[in-house]
């Protein structure tokens, strides 16, 4: 139960950092990220980042609460369509992320 709670505590904590972005805080970015990223690009591309962390953290947060469910109900369906959630939350949040990295700072690393 103690490992739900961290999951879902992290995926707050991920919607919060995406949040922060979208808004053009993108200090929470690796320094490669925020120097390559020129002033009047720093909106579209916080805003592209985070929509793509806040999207891992939607996932993080119903996989861990079909998780518990799952303890409570013993159906083991919850637990796999969370599962599912979370990988397609997961490749999706860092395609959309990706996808900004390379066009605002032609690369990911």
């Amino acid at each position: 139960m103690t490992s739900y709670i961290f999951a879902f505590l992290v995926g707050v904590i991920c919607i919060v950092l995406g949040i922060s972005n979208m808004r053009g805080n993108i200090s929470s970015l690796h320094s490669y990220h925020r120097n390559r990223v020129s002033e009047e690009d720093k909106l579209p591309f916080g805003k592209q980042v985070g929509l793509g962390i806040v999207i891992v953290g939607i996932g993080i947060i119903i996989f861990s609460i079909l998780s518990v469910v799952t303890l409570y109900t013993e159906n083991n369906l919850f637990t796999l369509v969370g599962t599912a959630i979370l990988i397609i939350g997961i490749i999706v949040g860092l395609v959309i992320s990706f996808k900004a990295m390379i066009k605002y700072n032609k690369g990911i690393f």
